[in-house]
């Protein structure tokens, strides 16, 4: 069955994104975006916390861990026949910034995989700040790691694949192995001090995430016709109908349907990915409406969970 993005994107171009590997077996032999979590701080039972996945060379690379990331993986890996996207393969991850619909499936991705037998520890990369959070997190289920250790259970996996070694950067190259080279971003968001997005070369594609941003033009370099721009976005027209304080919030902190058509415009990617969507009570018709209004007439989709591009 299609999703809801790929009806959209379907009825506006004539012709649907990649959504598996049965559907696009040329996207499957190479890099694949996989949208693990969409979600925003509201509580919507239908879209998980901010979470992606890059899949290229049989390995799962994640960026961002919002609430439910790891079964939110488990999903993808089953409903597409993503094998790297099963627990045990979760060992590395991209953090845009610290903010806590981003980063509360952080125990998550350090722990469940681990019991459920990931051989080797999870590297992590974000910025300043990562790796307190990760510390502290350690600390915070320290007495779960001694039972796992010293307890009942059975002891067959590696008993060091708990810990987790961060790397800070505030931009940059950050990270290159033998199927991708990811370069961090950095960009504009509220008052946080280095926040960022990436840039992930794999597969043959360039696959550029905004994690969240307002109009950031280091994004706009970054993807000079990138194969996927996957950026954050909400409804001009619905943000024109919010508090002030709300108003002056978002605008320092987001990118609204007319910003984003701007930025799309001179990014020129193959195909901007919606995410991160803010409604306030439109939909994803309405966002693609407020974007091709904004005069935005390159191929775009409103993302939805567990899709695949």
């Amino acid at each position: 069955m299609r999703s809801i993005s790929a009806i959209l994107f379907l009825a506006l171009h004539g012709t649907a994104p990649a959504l598996s590997q049965e559907a696009a077996p040329d996207v499957a032999a190479g890099a694949r975006l996989v949208i693990l979590g969409t979600g925003t701080p509201n509580a919507d039972p239908d879209r998980s916390g901010p979470a992606l996945a890059i899949v290229a060379g049989g390995r799962a690379y994640l960026v961002d861990a919002g609430p439910g990331i790891v079964r939110r993986a488990a999903a993808a890996a089953s409903e597409h026949g993503i094998e790297a996207l099963a627990a045990p393969g979760l060992n590395r991850l991209f953090i845009t910034h610290l903010h806590s619909d981003h980063t509360v499936g952080l125990p998550d991705v350090i722990f469940s995989p681990w019991v459920l037998e990931r051989p080797n520890p999870v590297l992590i990369f974000g910025p300043p700040g990562t790796a307190s959070m990760a510390h502290h997190v350690q600390e915070a289920w320290k007495e779960d790691v001694h039972m796992r250790l010293f307890g009942l259970e059975p002891r067959d996996h590696n008993l060091d694949a708990y810990k987790s070694p961060v790397t800070e950067t505030t931009g940059g190259p950050v990270y290159e192995d033998e199927n991708v080279s990811v370069t961090a971003i950095p960009v504009l968001h509220g008052s946080w001090p280095y926040p960022l997005g990436y840039r992930f070369e794999a597969g043959g594609r360039t696959i550029v995430i905004s994690g969240d941003a307002r109009p950031s033009e280091t994004l706009v370099a970054a993807c000079n016709g990138c194969d996927l721009l996957v950026h954050e976005v909400y409804s001009a027209e619905a943000f024109a109908g919010r508090p002030p304080e709300w108003q002056r919030y978002h605008a320092a902190s987001h990118t609204s349907t007319v910003e984003l058509a701007d930025i799309a415009n001179r990014a020129r990617p193959g195909l901007l990915v919606l995410y991160h969507q803010l409604y306030w009570g439109v939909t994803d018709e309405d966002l693609l409406r407020e974007m091709r209004e904004a005069g935005y007439t390159g191929r775009v989709v409103s993302a939805a969970d567990l899709d695949v591009y």
